[in-house]
Formats: structure tokens, C-alpha cells, sequence
């Protein structure tokens, strides 16, 4: 893997020294407050490059990703197939308006359908718009098709689901919802693998139940077969609609192309994103075919949904992930992983547990782990948080065994050293 070049360089520097000196490069003005609202709480690094597993900073540092830019790179950086699609597009057709037919949605669905339990797709551009669909589509269901009063939408805490106002009242953590009252009436949130309580917030006016396969955001926790099942047959007794959030979960991540492919189930709806087009923004929203007609012309809609563009960096992602078994490779590698944190690692009490599915793995510790990310990012090894005490580990699908094993070499001391200094200050 090469390093940046020497014009690379000497590009970057300049535009660091003209950044310090101020807005017009020559040292006359003070450097600004960034014109970005400062709604991200950003780590110090401005990444410029990247490569497969690996990406460069502006002073031509490189780091081992094991983020993915939040599980959205999943063919690693820059592929090679993906790009080549990117750039023939480019130069053919980037946007006409869904007014018109776009043949390579029809290819993208296709490939979507025939290769899960779905019937129907909507194309967006992000999960969070994903889920605002799955949830229209399914009050739009009940209210237009079956002519009942229902609209509510039953979710999990420790869940996240989007970032509108649908979705992050669906969302089952308070974190979100601050100081955006009123929030939207419809929701209700039950804890995880609790089934009476589940069943006990199921009414007349109740809709659809959504959840993830993977609580991602909310600490990595896999839902039990046992409790999916009880929510399955529950959704069959009531009527209800059954929504798979796999914005996070899908597209290979976990071993399977959809995760809910685990547990032996078929959504009514379930949704997409971060994987499905490297990088590129694009969401999608699958459903069965006896929703079709709920979704009538001019009920829900999307400028940029699906567009050439978007169509073109989705086919060749999928294509890519099918031709090269990437699922089957990320259950193996998350073995692989899973293994060898469990060696390094077995000997601390710091670790509470290591959970996940296929390349979603979860680190669980005892004290909040925030200071190990940072260290990891001094030590030129890419990782998150999800929540304040679990490490999520989430490399590209294409991941080595010897990149996993430098990184789990640098993550391993990291935690040693951490672990032994709590130990040492809680001594003395």
C-alpha cells in the first residue's frame, strides 16, 4: 500500500499553512469559526485518503480502519468495480426525476428482491429516511388498504432508528429527543426481550413493531431467537406489520446479507443504507407484495432517491458483494475476530463480555471506554464507540486475518494499559 505522494503532500501543507494563517493565505486575517454548525463532536483528524482497510490523514499518517465510516464502507475504501460504475455514470446521466422510468432501479431491485423475502422497493437516501418510508408505508397500510384506525408503532430501548422526527422518536434512547418537543404522537417504546410488556402495549390503534437484529447504536446487543419468535406470532395475532430495521445489520455485515436471515423470518418491511452503496448516500425501503397498494402514485416520494447515479453505485456494491460471497467471508472473519479478541483479552476482568454477529462486534467494559478510542487513534487504529462502555468494531467485509490480527494487537494493549491504570488509581 503506498503512502500519500510527495505532490499529495506538499498540496496538503499548503493548504494547512494557508488554514493557520488565516482566510486569505497570507497571514492577514484570523482563522474563522467554522461556517458548519458544530452539531458533530468531531475527532481531531481530517482523513484524505483512502485504500481498502486503510486510510491517510493530511499529514500522510495512515490508519487501520476498523469503522468504515459507521459500517457504510463495506467493500473497503475506493473499490475498484464500484468506481469504475461511478465514473462511466458520470459521464452518461446523473439526474432525470423519478417522473421517469430509470432502468438501473429496476436492476438494483431485482437484485434486492431476488435475493431476499421482498417483493417491493423504495429508494431514498439515507436509513433514517428508510425508516420515516417503512413507517408511512405501514400506517398507510392499515388506514387506505385495511380501512382501520391504526398509526402507533411499537420500538425497543436502546434502539436507534434515524435522526427526523419520526424516526428519533421511534428511537428508543432519550439522548436524541432533547429539546425537540413536541415530538411526534404514534410511538411507543417497550424494553428489549421483555414480551409481556410488549404485549401489554399492543392496542386497537397499534400499526406495525420495528426493530433491529442488532441494537448497534445501543450496545451491540443481538436480539434472542426466543423473543423474535414471541414477536412474530404476536404481530401474526394482532395483525400487525413487521418492520426489520437493517440500516446498520444489512448488506453482508453480519454474516448474512440481511440479518434477519438469522432467525429463520420474513419481514413484512425492512429497511437499508450505510452498506448498500459504498459510500455513496443511498437508502432503501423493501417491502411484501400485498403492500403495494398502499403506496399509490403521489403518496410518498424522494427528488434524489434512486437516482442514476445512486442506481449505478448500488448495482455494482450488491453485484461486487454477491460475486465475491461477502457475507459468508464476514461471517467467517467475524469468527476469526471474535477469536482472537476473546485470547488477547480473557485474561482482564476490565472486559464484561465481546457479543456481536459476523464483522458487528461489540467490546462491553466495565468503565466508559472513550479515552481507548482516542488512544487507538494514536496508535493508527480506527474504531468507535456504542455507548459509553462498549468498543464496536466494524471492519470492511474484505478485512485480512493479518489485519485483523494488527488490530487486535494494538486494541489488546490498549485495553491492558487502560485497564491497569483504573486499577491502579481506584489503589491508591
Amino acid at each position: 500500500m503506498s503512502e500519500l505522494t510527495q505532490t499529495e503532500k506538499d498540496s496538503l501543507t499548503g493548504a494547512l499553512q494557508e488554514r493557520s494563517a488565516g482566510t486569505d493565505g497570507q497571514g492577514a486575517a484570523p482563522a474563522k469559526l467554522s461556517a458548519v454548525f458544530p452539531s458533530y463532536a468531531r475527532y481531531d483528524l481530517s482523513l484524505v485518503k483512502g485504500k481498502g482497510s486503510w486510510v491517510w490523514d493530511e499529514q500522510g499518517n495512515k490508519y487501520l480502519d476498523f469503522m468504515c465510516g459507521l459500517a457504510v464502507t463495506s467493500l473497503g475504501h475506493a473499490p475498484e468495480k464500484v468506481g469504475a460504475k461511478l465514473k462511466e455514470q458520470i459521464d452518461t446521466l446523473w439526474h432525470v426525476s423519478n417522473l421517469f422510468h430509470i432502468p438501473g432501479q429496476d436492476r438494483v431491485a431485482a437484485l434486492l428482491t431476488e435475493n431476499s423475502c421482498a417483493d417491493q422497493v423504495f429508494f431514498c437516501n439515507s436509513g433514517a429516511e428508510a425508516n420515516e418510508a417503512a413507517i408511512k408505508l405501514a400506517r398507510r397500510y392499515h388506514q387506505k388498504v385495511k380501512g382501520t384506525d391504526r398509526y402507533e408503532v411499537i420500538t425497543f430501548e436502546q434502539s436507534f432508528h434515524g435522526r427526523t422526527l419520526a424516526t428519533l422518536t421511534a428511537t428508543g434512547q432519550a439522548k436524541v429527543k432533547e429539546g425537540f418537543l413536541p415530538l411526534p404522537a404514534g410511538f411507543k417504546t417497550v424494553p428489549l426481550h421483555d414480551l409481556e410488556a410488549l404485549r401489554a402495549a399492543i392496542t386497537e390503534h397499534t400499526a406495525a413493531i420495528m426493530l433491529e437484529m442488532v441494537l448497534a447504536e445501543g450496545g451491540i446487543i443481538v436480539v434472542e431467537q426466543e423473543f423474535l419468535d414471541g414477536v412474530v406470532a404476536l404481530c401474526k395475532e394482532h395483525g400487525l406489520l413487521l418492520i426489520v430495521d437493517e440500516v446498520q445489520t444489512g448488506m453482508g455485515r453480519t454474516g448474512k446479507l440481511f440479518a434477519h436471515q438469522h432467525y429463520g423470518i420474513e419481514p413484512d418491511i425492512f429497511t437499508l443504507a450505510k452498506g448498500v452503496a459504498s459510500g455513496f448516500p443511498a437508502g432503501v425501503m423493501l417491502g411484501k407484495g400485498y403492500l403495494r397498494e398502499a403506496f399509490s402514485p403521489g403518496s410518498h416520494a424522494s427528488t434524489f432517491g434512486g437516482t442514476p447515479l445512486a442506481a449505478a453505485v448500488m448495482e455494482a456494491t450488491i453485484e461486487t458483494m454477491l460475486e465475491d460471497k461477502l457475507p459468508e467471508r464476514a461471517a467467517e472473519m467475524g469468527e476469526y475476530l471474535s477469536g482472537q479478541l476473546r485470547a488477547k483479552l480473557e485474561d482482564t476482568s476490565f472486559v464484561k463480555e465481546i457479543r456481536g454477529k459476523g464483522l458487528l462486534i461489540g467490546i462491553e467494559c466495565h468503565e466508559p471506554v472513550a479515552e481507548i478510542v482516542l488512544a487507538g487513534q494514536k496508535r493508527g487504529l480506527l474504531f468507535v464507540q456504542a455507548g459509553p462502555d462498549v468498543i464496536r468494531l466494524l471492519p470492511n467485509l474484505y478485512v485480512s486475518t493479518d489485519e485483523i490480527d494488527q488490530a487486535v494487537d494494538i486494541l489488546s494493549e490498549l485495553i491492558h494499559t487502560y485497564a491497569n491504570k483504573v486499577s491502579g488509581e481506584a489503589n491508591s
